[in-house]
């Protein structure tokens, strides 16, 4: 199965050096948490200034957010709320082997990093502003419920929905990696100063500790940013109803 995300345009325009790298992987297994994902939570929580461009990716982030009008303060990125939690509690909560693998690694190098059910979703993940109202399957207090997105919002989507609101700050339920998944899409993204060696490293590990989980995993990468997303824009993205 081909499953390439697209970058609209406009995401370039708000950050010119936006970039990255999408993992894409096949007959994955995934697992309980276990001791060895236990320790590699325990292990990234003790490294969160083991990066030299920690703090600046994190600023970087700040600024993409209030490009696109939102208030990182009270909507952070991922990483930076994983973090947030690290400092706090000298821990990161246990979900399962692979969330919690891509989890430790987003706090060890100061990368937001998201995992999906890429059986879940339909047509290929898109990265745009919403035109707004765009429905987003979430939870509030235990109950399932449908959110929208905002005009200008930066949100992953797909041919159903949003999948992840304001970049990379919330996940939707509909695509969450569960121990029965066993296709998956990871997106590790980048702003400068994050070097792009170190975001290749990241996904790198990313596979290594995905083959530790399941042998036979097949996996496939893609890189993208300003220049080679140039074919992206000649793509159009298919209006969704808005929630009325």
């Amino acid at each position: 199965m081909s499953f390439e995300p697209l970058i609209a345009p406009e995401i370039f325009t708000l950050r010119p050096d936006f970039a990255v790298l999408s993992i894409y992987a096949e007959h994955a297994r995934n697992s309980p948490c276990d001791e060895h994902s236990s320790e590699l939570l325990r292990s990234a929580c003790h490294e969160l200034d083991s990066a030299p461009w920690a703090e600046a990716h994190l600023t970087s982030w700040r600024d993409a957010y209030r490009a696109f009008g939102a208030k990182p303060q009270r909507t952070p990125c991922s990483v930076e709320a994983l973090r947030k939690r690290a400092q706090r509690d000298q821990m990161l909560p246990a979900v399962n082997a692979v969330v919690d693998l891509y989890n430790a690694l987003s706090v060890r190098y100061a990368l937001p990093i998201g995992g999906e059910d890429a059986a879940q979703y339909e047509g290929s993940p898109h990265l745009v502003q919403a035109s707004g109202g765009e429905p987003f399957e979430t939870v509030s207090e235990g109950v399932p419920k449908i959110d929208a997105a905002e005009p200008g919002e930066v949100v992953w989507r797909d041919a159903r929905g949003v999948t992840c609101r304001r970049w990379n700050w919330r996940q939707g339920i509909r695509t969450r990696i569960t121990e029965h998944s066993t296709e998956m899409w990871f997106v590790l993204e980048r702003l400068d100063p994050m070097p792009t060696e170190a975001l290749l490293e990241a996904g790198a590990q990313l596979i290594e500790g995905l083959r530790r989980l399941s042998p036979g995993i097949r996996t496939s990468q893609m890189y993208l940013d300003a220049s080679t997303s140039a074919a992206n824009r000649t793509q159009r993205v298919s209006p969704l109803t808005p929630i009325s």
